[in-house]
């Protein structure tokens, strides 16, 4: 367990026990709550319903005070049920929510040079199904205020704790307004809880008690909220993006307040599964540094045999991947699976879909008592097995709609999963055979129960393969120039069909900038110096394509960059979820050259972002690639991937050798960086730099 972790663990642990010490102490009265005109006579707790320990907590939390009555602060709560992003119907499109907003709104509330200067302010950003629910949750609460019985109302998260001195700050707050706002029944919307937004926030009017917000102001967890408040609010609809962004261009029109100091926090041992959509453009503008995530294990639940109706997509088959388990989908034409051959696959596999079972397999699938059966609606009719025969309790038939996010529901009940926040897949199309496992029939076996020890991800969606992968490619193969070529630059010059980028990405030393990039009439030259960005120690360049491509060859001119701690890198990627293929040139072996695949399942805009190692497979070059140009292609197909130098094949992939193969859009780039961990490239030597790679002669067809 690194510092860090170490470090939040016991913030967590010191938390609990001073929450336990202060539950025994009595949090004090309150005289802003109660019942009368001028007092905040409700508490409304936005909870869900598969979250109860949290709304006992916060109850817990309000029992330590007493309102101006001298009763305690509970008698004033009420729950409100909050929209689940697990609920597809709760947070599909609606006239309340516009679901895309600007990366200017973001930079509105909390202003940051570098991410203007990476994207501009009129970048779209799509909202994350969890931000829609809490923006909907928000305007439940002002529906319900609007309706109900008292003038003022505190509007609470469920994971909130009273800061030491609360009841005093609260009601000092709370007379302060009331003068600032004399003639009214209290202030429109008061802050109780916030977070300055990287104290950029704009204060005026500023007293010991509290302040008035222009902007610069995170988090909706606290807040009173009056009638009239809330009756603007709703006129103002709809709400655009993340709802505590949008409520700051509300402040003027509601006349905001906040406490001085917050009085309400967020609890750091709550958990939260919330996704913001505005961090994957904060990690590559260097922003936020996240740590790379944990790859998921495989999804324990037993065997699952699925048929599908035979559609031309792959929803089903993509569902069962994003639960993480391991999926092995088949062709009409393959083989009938013999009993005998089953267990080897189970072996490997988690979940078998469309599998053309013998009689006899069918009959051992079901006295597996771990067994579990799917079908689509349709697929009953076809399949030729009788439900009669399957034991009821481990089967489902999911609803007659394709990409419907009910399907989930019956799926994850029988699977005894949670359901994903993610929607339903509508999946890729059948004839890209991304489940099909294409390894050579007479390999199978050994690659998947052999142990390899090189440094992979351990995910579902990799194979770990044997010692004798990969198999050599054919050698006679050479680059066939078939299809459309949409792109061609000579990259003496600018063009904006690959662009500079001035960005990063988490575990990236070196930060891109406009100065990394340079171009003459030999190339483009991404020039990687000891020139300090933010917190990255070293300055480079990079540049991508300006559109995404769905499957081509991808082609360039490279001489790479020479030097210990060094990666030049030439790959296709994308994020929501994650897909990526790479040629990476390090700079301590400019002998050998690094291939690469990143694959997580899902829909475009599914928030899967797994991968630390990908699945790497380095082949010797036979030259220095820092010495010379040598032209290097990728060849990305439905089901299979390969890789060329000079006009020969070097390495090849399928299905399921050892990932699914990528099949969403992805952007081409290119970049010189340096990687914080020391296994890929070893230790910088700073006294090689600066260090160049140039690129010329790009070209793509599709």
């Amino acid at each position: 367990m690194n510092l860090q972790k170490t470090f939040g663990r016991v913030q967590r642990l010191a938390f609990r026990a001073s929450r336990v010490m202060l539950g025994l102490i009595h949090g004090g009265r309150i005289s802003a709550f109660g019942s009368g005109t001028g007092k905040i006579g409700m508490v409304l707790i936005v909870n869900l319903d598969r979250q109860p320990q949290r709304l006992r907590r916060t109850l817990r939390e309000l029992s330590r005070f007493r309102t101006s009555d001298g009763t305690s602060l509970t008698s004033l709560a009420r729950r409100l049920t909050a929209v689940d992003a697990r609920d597809g119907r709760a947070v599909a499109a609606t006239a309340d929510v516009d679901q895309t907003y600007l990366l200017g709104d973001q930079l509105y509330v909390q202003p940051d040079g570098r991410l203007e200067e990476c994207f501009g302010v009129k970048e779209p950003i799509r909202m994350t199904r969890q931000e829609v629910a809490v923006a909907r949750s928000h305007i439940e609460a002002w529906k319900a205020i609007v309706a109900g019985p008292c003038d003022n109302v505190l509007v609470l998260e469920d994971d909130v704790w009273f800061r030491r001195g609360a009841a005093a700050a609260i009601d000092l707050g709370w007379r302060a307004a009331g003068r600032r706002c004399a003639g009214e029944r209290g202030p429109r919307l008061l802050y109780l809880s916030y977070e300055d937004a990287g104290g950029t926030a704009a204060r005026v009017d500023i007293c010991d008690a509290l302040f008035r917000p222009k902007r610069g102001l995170w988090f909706l967890s606290g807040y009173v909220l009056s009638r009239e408040g809330a009756e603007a609010l709703l006129r103002s609809m709809p709400v655009i993006g993340p709802v505590d962004m949008w409520i700051n261009y509300r402040f003027d029109e509601l006349g905001a307040l906040a406490l001085s100091s917050p009085a309400i926090l967020q609890r750091p041992d709550g958990g939260s599964d919330n996704c913001y959509s505005v961090l994957p453009y904060l990690a590559r503008a260097g922003i936020v540094d996240a740590n790379a995530v944990h790859m998921p294990r495989r999804t324990a639940v037993g065997t699952v045999l699925a048929w599908t109706a035979g559609r031309d997509r792959e929803g089903l088959a993509m569902a069962l991947s994003m639960l993480g388990l391991r999926v092995r989908a088949f062709d009409g034409d393959e083989d009938t699976i013999r009993e005998n051959e089953l267990p080897a696959l189970l072996e490997t596999f988690d979940a078998l879909v469309d599998a053309p079972l013998s009689a006899g397999a069918i009959s051992a699938a079901i006295g597996r008592t771990i067994a579990k059966f799917v079908f689509e609606a349709d697929a009953c009719l076809g399949c030729g097995i009788e439900l009669d025969r399957l034991p009821s309790a481990r089967t489902a038939v999911l609803p007659n709609h394709e990409s419907n996010d009910a399907s989930w529901q019956p799926l994850c009940a029988l699977l005894g999963l949670a359901l994903p926040i993610q929607a339903f897949p509508i999946g890729p199309p059948r004839v890209w055979r991304v489940f099909r496992d294409n390894r050579a029939a007479a390999s199978r076996l050994e690659n998947s129960a052999a142990p390899w020890a090189g440094p992979m991800d351990d995910s579902p969606w990799i194979l770990l393969p044997g010692s004798g992968w990969p198999s050599p490619p054919p050698t006679d193969r050479a680059v066939q120039s078939n299809g459309t070529r949409l792109v061609r630059a000579t990259m003496t010059t600018p063009t904006p069909l690959l662009p500079r980028r001035v960005e990063t990405f988490p575990g990236n030393l070196a930060a891109f900038a406009r100065e990394g990039l340079v171009h003459d009439a030999r190339g483009t030259h991404l020039v990687l110096s000891k020139t300090a960005i933010g917190d990255r120690p070293y300055r480079s360049g990079a540049f991508a394509s300006a559109r995404t491509f769905a499957h081509g060859r991808f082609e360039a001119e490279i001489r790479a960059a020479r030097g210990s701690g060094l990666v030049t890198g030439f790959f296709l990627h994308r994020d929501s979820p994650r897909q990526e293929i790479d040629v990476e040139l390090t700079g301590d072996d400019p002998y050998g050259m690094l291939v690469n695949v990143y694959f997580n399942p899902g829909d475009d805009g599914a928030a899967i972002g797994f991968g630390y190692r990908g699945s790497p497979c380095r082949i010797e070059l036979g030259f220095d690639a820092s010495l010379d140009f040598h032209v290097y292609a990728i060849d990305w197909r439905p089901g299979f991937i390969s890789w060329w130098v000079d006009g020969r094949v070097v390495h090849e992939r399928v299905g399921w050798d050892p990932t699914p193969i990528p099949h969403l859009p992805m952007r081409l780039h290119a970049n010189l960086w340096v990687p914080r961990s020391e296994e890929l490239a070893g230790r910088i030597d700073e006294n090689a730099l600066p260090s160049t790679a140039t690129f010329r002669n790009v070209s793509i067809w599709t």
